[in-house]
């Protein structure tokens, strides 16, 4: 039996599968109730998980851009395109601010999600105490969204 396949190990593997950008909680609530974690326990630590690096994003990222450019020049292509996919999903948050950062965030699709939503308020110099409230619900909202796909697609195989 392999630490993986241990409750903590699940619940380590689902905390850390969140945090990852791109696959974030759309990834971590499946594999969570696949691997045998109770409903509510992979629900609500898969958004913990996800929500985590949100502040450091808001409060960070554009410092940390900045840095990379200087220092390695080669990046500058990747976030050159990190910054024009923020920009690009900007519109609709600007145009319905708390609820368009809200949508960005809950419909669980490629290109939407805690990163991404955390990533536009920060391009858009949304101040933390605007930006979280949206997208911590934003994230529950795609984890019960998930959670209810991940235990309908269980009922179907």
């Amino acid at each position: 039996m392999s630490f993986w396949t241990t409750t903590a190990g699940i619940v380590i593997k689902t905390f850390l599968i969140s945090m990852v950008p791109v696959i974030e909680l759309r990834g971590a609530v499946p594999v969570a109730i696949h691997d045998g974690l109770n409903i509510w326990a992979a629900l609500f630590i898969s958004i913990i998980g996800n929500l985590l690096p949100v502040p450091f994003i808001i409060l960070f990222v554009r410092n940390i851009f900045a840095f990379l450019r200087k220092h390695f020049s080669k990046l500058n292509g990747v976030i050159t395109k990190l910054e024009k996919r923020a920009e690009k999903k900007s519109e609709t948050v600007l145009k319905y601010a708390f609820w368009g950062l809200f949508v960005l965030v809950a419909i669980p699709l490629p290109g939407t999600g805690a990163w991404t939503g955390a990533l536009v308020a920060a391009m858009l110099d949304m101040r933390l105490k605007k930006a979280f409230p949206s997208i911590a619900l934003g994230v529950v909202a795609a984890g019960l969204i998930m959670t209810i796909l991940s235990l309908t697609g269980k009922a179907i195989f």
